[in-house]
């Protein structure tokens, strides 16, 4: 028996008690360690719901800077050298900083409060973005590279939050021990992705037959209300993670006594494993791998997406077609790929969490996608294939697709791979490797901008 288990290590979970994960998150397993908050007991749609909001709250912030760069080329049309590079200014100081605050946080693990890690992290993207929405209305005049410099503050502030937010709620949803947590996490990512280029599109559109001697004006127009919409998302996040949070401590109390409830949170941080992060990677090395390199590769989409054109004339294309809605089309394609492919992870019977190995042999296969980018109409210099269906959909969809499926199903297995107490730590140090391979991929994009 021995030389079998060695020879299924990695194809299989390492301990078969780990498995039924729906039988201990509805209180069969009579193990009562890990966090205070392990113990509950049952996935309801209501607790999917606050998730799935967590979910697209954490990345609503960096999916509308990636909207509204039809708006950033407007204010930095004077400046060649900006217009040509803030998307990799972007890209990169954004990943930067949400890897070096994710790797911090993922190293303070004992006394980590998760929640208040999340709420921080609301609050950072309400202000934030609510000083974006007043900077499209005032300060019209400021210079490019003033308006430049405060964007990049604006993009600090968010991948901090981001940060935040990514090491808190997957290190929160973990500890449950219930996978539909962190889908509903992977799908409210994907939906962020979806809903700024609707509200984007839905925008400009809005404006009809606006004159020519105008355009400034109704691109802030669209910003404003774009950049409004963040705010609003934070704001109802934060309302609904206070109303979990509070709903699970009432809970608690009705099975504990008021000392045990004094005590609560020392009790948690006295139980709460902390765990190296070599060992980690030992437990879950492919499966974390396999996240790492999916998410370096999908990096490439945004420098590409915002320098591909419609293959028709833009003198004669209709308004769907202009490159202030064609590029945010090109987005919602890419992100509508995504959320199918985090959504078919929700039928257990096509996760890939109990098969690390292939899911990284499938993150290493997307590479084929960055080329196919160059068949299409980069800076109007004419496309190989001569099709804007086949960009949108065989291209960005499908990359979408494949990077919602696979990085889902690796975050999702990551708990199977781990024991009961450590999932906490295993859900923040996959949210890491999300982030590094974020930050390498975004660093390799700029290079091919």
């Amino acid at each position: 028996m021995d030389r079998v288990r060695k020879a299924l290590k990695g194809q299989r979970p390492r301990s078969p008690s780990y498995e039924p994960l729906n039988a201990e998150a509805n209180g069969l397993d009579g193990d009562e360690s890990g966090p205070a908050y392990a113990h509950p007991a049952h996935s309801s749609w209501l607790n999917y719901a606050i998730f799935l909001l967590l979910g697209v709250s954490m990345l609503w912030a960096w999916n509308m800077f990636l909207a509204a760069s039809s708006y950033f080329q407007k204010r930095f049309s004077s400046s060649p050298y900006l217009l040509t590079h803030f998307p990799a200014y972007i890209t990169s100081i954004s990943t930067i900083t949400n890897l070096a605050s994710v790797t911090l946080l993922t190293r303070l693990q004992r006394s980590a409060s998760y929640p208040q890690r999340i709420i921080v992290s609301l609050c950072l993207n309400t202000v934030g973005f609510t000083l974006l929405a007043t900077s499209t209305t005032l300060f019209r005049s400021i210079s490019e590279q003033g308006y430049f410099g405060f964007l990049m503050v604006m993009v600090f502030t968010a991948s901090l939050a981001t940060g935040l937010c990514a090491n808190g709620v997957f290190a929160y949803a973990s500890g449950f021990g219930v996978p539909e947590y962190t889908q509903a996490i992977m799908t409210g990512q994907a939906i962020a992705g979806v809903l700024p280029c609707i509200a984007q599109i839905v925008s400009v559109l809005s404006v009809r037959d606006a004159p020519e001697s105008a355009p400034a004006q109704e691109s802030s127009k669209s910003a404003f209300a774009y950049f409004l919409t963040a705010t609003a998302v934070s704001v109802v996040t934060l309302v609904a993670f206070l109303y979990f949070s509070r709903s699970h401590k009432a809970g608690r109390s009705a099975v504990e006594t008021a000392e045990d409830l004094d005590n609560a949170q020392e009790v948690e941080h006295a139980e709460r494993k902390v765990v190296g992060l070599w060992t980690l990677f030992k437990k879950l090395r492919y499966i974390s791998m396999a996240v790492f390199l999916c998410f370096a590769v999908t990096m490439f989409f945004p420098i590409f997406t915002q320098q591909i054109l419609s293959v028709r004339p833009q003198d004669t294309a209709p308004k769907l077609l202009k490159p202030s809605c064609f590029i945010p089309l090109a987005f919602l394609f890419w992100n509508t790929g995504d959320l199918f492919g985090r959504l078919l992870t929700g039928i257990p019977q096509l996760a890939l969490g109990h098969w690390p190995r292939t899911l990284f042999l499938l993150s290493a296969l997307r590479l084929v996608f960055i080329p196919m980018y160059l068949l299409c109409n980069v800076r109007a210099s004419g496309a190989v294939i001569d099709s804007d269906t086949f960009y949108l959909v065989v291209v960005q969809f499908l990359f979408g697709l494949t990077n919602g499926y696979i990085g889902s199903s690796c975050m999702m297995g990551a708990g199977e791979w781990v024991e009961k107490e450590e999932r906490e730590a295993a859900g923040g140090f996959m949210g890491l490797m999300i982030v590094g391979g974020l930050t390498t991929g975004s660093l390799m994009s700029f290079l091919a901008a």
